[in-house]
């Protein structure tokens, strides 16, 4: 596994469907809509992925360090993860294949699970 955030990231995503080089930074996609992205937070880096209903708020209320609401999207019930404060890596695979899933045409997130 990659050591640097971004990278780990990278593999992540890049195990699910498509990568999408944008001036802000990669975004991935399904059926061209977007499931996560590689955003700067500051100096640091971040994922954003859309998470489902009712856990924007828990994730950002259990540990406000690592989880936050992101702008522009935050409303539409996305989930910002902080990758450089010892990143558990097994739950930002886990959050970015439930994103996957609420993202992907029906069809295609059933065969994922």
């Amino acid at each position: 596994m990659p050591r640097k955030p971004a990278e780990r990231l990278r593999a992540i995503c890049l195990a699910l469907p498509t990568e999408v080089a944008m001036r802000r930074g990669p975004t991935y996609r399904i059926a061209n809509r977007i499931f996560a992205t590689e955003r700067l937070q500051g100096d640091a880096v971040a994922a954003w992925c859309k998470a489902p209903p009712g856990s924007q708020a828990i994730l950002t209320g259990a540990d406000p360090k690592r989880f936050f609401v992101p702008p522009y999207v935050g409303p539409k019930g996305w989930i910002g993860i902080r990758l450089d404060r010892r990143a558990d890596w097994n739950e930002v695979a886990a959050l970015i294949a439930r994103s996957y899933r609420l993202i992907a045409p029906k069809r295609r997130a059933s065969s994922r699970k």
